[in-house]
């Protein structure tokens, strides 16, 4: 097989719920349209992003504007090492978020879904506002 490209498919029985969810998912999709799922992950994102803004060493590196973005949203706070911010969400609240260091900037992108609860975003902002008045553990 060392010259023939089918050495990398996936060989064994598959499973159906893979192929069953991705249908069930696209007719969910198309039911609540393309228009009000981005408006859902708008008003989630800035239901987070409203409550940091302005706080005391908070660097929202993402625009309000929805010409701008839409469910993506990376926040940073300046003094708190970002990895170990997000290592901290996982473990206290199993929040995940993604850490991205760039030499130009850094910050959590976090990412609701259309299906994540008003709750579980307000979670997120707790611990940050906490994490901001306090800090990280040691």
């Amino acid at each position: 097989m060392a010259a023939n490209i089918r050495k990398f498919e996936e060989i064994g029985t598959h499973p159906a719920a893979n192929h069953n969810a991705i249908a069930e998912a696209l007719v969910f999709t198309e039911a609540i349209g393309v228009a009000r799922k981005a408006a859902r992950l708008r008003y989630l994102r800035d239901r987070w992003m409203r409550r940091l803004d302005g706080q005391k060493g908070v660097r929202l590196h993402t625009s309000f504007d929805p010409a701008m973005s839409c469910g993506i949203g990376n926040v940073q706070i300046e003094g708190v090492d970002t990895a170990a911010l997000a290592k901290h969400l996982w473990e206290r609240r199993r929040i995940i978020v993604v850490p991205i260091i760039h030499e130009e900037f850094q910050g959590l992108r976090v990412t609701a879904n259309v299906y994540s609860t008003l709750a579980e975003v307000d979670a997120f902002a707790d611990e940050m506002e906490r994490v901001i008045a306090h800090g990280l553990p040691a």
